[in-house]
């Protein structure tokens, strides 16, 4: 096969990685809370009944801002039945999917969760504007962050958490423009409501930091619309709009399902235009910058089937795809996407953290295990802190059917603040090994410290309860620096890491 080649150079960049790029979402959906990070009553569970070996593996993933109460969620949330004694909560049901919530796990669980985490665990809460609105909005953020003095501050103090939790990331509803979120809006309605939350939330506080929704995926028949629409309202009293996106293969169409970050970095790109093109007419110099706080591979067609059959259960079995090296490989892919556009996309958010669509499987009373989605977030987050350096690929191609033709290679590097570099790479192709040559100007780069792929012969293979390391990195042989150039080969079907000093 012909060589895959690019140039790094550290003086043409992309742009600082915010460390928010990698962060989770926590939903109550499913198992993510109840038998996922919570369980009282399980071998490992602290005097909170936080799960210990699920606490070990999200600090092993390396997450950093972590999205609640919703998604769908979030649009029939009542805030209020989340917090004070937990006996006194209220037990509701959740349209979203089909589901009764105790509310057992609330806001202040949530926040004691994040600090467990460990210092770089933010959180960034979601106000519902589905069925509530601005006054809703303004008592939680009372509740949540106001040190002392009234009614809502001085209850939380009463519920046992004296210190605000000083919430400084906060999402305005989930989806708005989806007919199937609770309360759904047009884009004038909701651009509406959203400046009105975001203006009386900043007479509280003007230092939040605002996410306004944006389209729900690239193929809603509004996008684009609904975006200049919102923006028109919203521009300077947000910061961030979301995106959010999901892939899965269809009809067996496994080389177009590898070029999914194809759709996303289009996605991403066309967001920003629009954002800008707003900017423009507006005559503003403020920058709207990009929040993709959901990403996944999801096998969403099951899903709806998966959810009418439900009776009001309580944390039932959602979403839980059990995902293959394929699967990883095209994860890692989307993870170059957002690594590739880190000047605009300030805040990502992997949906979900456990057990739905998750990195994270546990087993209730039982153990907990690494999918193999685990592997490129916890690198990425280990190893993607830096400065993005601009990658711009000579590889072969291939043709498919949904993104006509893509490259074989998927890549990016990060230039750590001491001059080290790590490489990330996908190879798309199912078959062959890609040659990669990668010329190192003005680096002073002379070692491998290491060559990580994730890969396998069975392209299906999988981490379960019962192989809970089926699939694990391996190191890959060969790759060397030489007169300023690294030379090494990609594993067919493969998620690379290579760390240079």
């Amino acid at each position: 096969m012909r060589t895959a080649r690019f140039t790094l150079d550290p003086a043409f960049t992309v742009g600082e990685v915010n460390p928010r790029l990698f962060g989770s979402f926590v939903e109550h959906l499913g198992r993510c809370v109840y038998t996922g990070i919570f369980e009282p009553g399980h071998p490992t569970a602290d005097e909170a009944g936080l799960r210990q070996d699920v606490l070990d593996l999200v600090r092993e993933l390396g997450v950093t801002a972590v999205r609640y109460p919703g998604g769908n969620f979030v649009s029939g949330y009542k805030w209020e039945d989340s917090v004070g004694p937990v006996e006194d909560r209220p037990r509701r049901l959740d349209l979203a999917w089909r589901s009764t919530e105790t509310n057992r796990f609330g806001l202040s669980e949530y926040i004691a969760f994040l600090r467990k985490i460990g210092p770089e665990a933010e959180p960034m809460m979601a106000v519902n504007l589905g069925t509530r609105g601005v006054a809703e909005a303004l008592e939680l953020q009372e509740y949540a962050n106001h040190p002392a003095g009234t009614a809502l501050s001085d209850l939380r103090a009463e519920h046992g958490d004296k210190d605000p939790f000083g919430i400084r990331l906060w999402c305005l509803g989930n989806e708005m423009d989806g007919p199937w979120q609770t309360g759904h809006k047009t884009a004038e309605e909701y651009g509406r409501v959203a400046a009105e939350t975001a203006r009386a939330m900043r007479q509280i506080d003007p230092g939040l930091e605002l996410v306004a929704c944006g389209s729900s995926g690239q193929s809603m028949e509004t996008f684009a619309e609904w975006e200049a629409t919102v923006l028109k309202e919203t521009y300077d009293l947000v910061d961030h709009i979301s995106l959010h996106a999901y892939y899965e293969p269809f009809d067996g169409d496994i080389d177009s399902f590898l070029a999914s970050a194809v759709d996303m970095e289009s996605f991403i790109e066309n967001v920003v235009a629009t954002c800008d093109h707003i900017g423009a007419r507006l005559k503003s110099r403020k920058r709207i910058n990009l929040s993709f706080d959901e990403w996944n591979v999801w096998y969403m067609a099951k899903t709806q089937a998966e959810v009418s059959a439900l009776d009001w259960p309580e944390a039932p079995r959602l979403l839980e795809d059990n995902y293959s090296v394929t699967d990883a490989v095209v994860f890692g892919s989307l993870l170059i996407a957002l690594l590739r556009h880190a000047d605009r996309v300030t805040v990502a958010c992997l949906a979900q953290l456990v057990n739905v669509i998750a990195p994270i499987m546990t087993e209730p009373g039982g153990p907990a295990w690494r999918q193999t989605t685990f592997f490129p977030f916890a690198q990425a987050s280990k190893y993607g802190r830096g400065e993005v350096l601009d990658v711009r690929v000579d590889s072969p191609t291939y043709e498919t059917k949904k993104y006509g033709e893509a490259d074989l290679l998927h890549a990016t590097a990060v230039r750590a603040d001491d001059g080290s570099v790590t490489v990330f790479a996908v190879n798309r192709s199912r078959t062959e090994s890609l040659p990669l040559d990668i010329a190192l100007s003005g680096l002073d780069l002379t070692e491998v410290v290491e060559h990580s792929a994730l890969a396998d012969a069975d392209p299906d293979a999988r981490n379960t309860l019962a192989e809970p390391e089926r699939v694990v990195p391996h190191p890959a042989g060969g790759t060397a620096v030489a007169d300023g150039r690294l030379t090494a080969s990609l594993e067919p079907l493969s998620w690379n890491v290579i760390r240079l000093r």
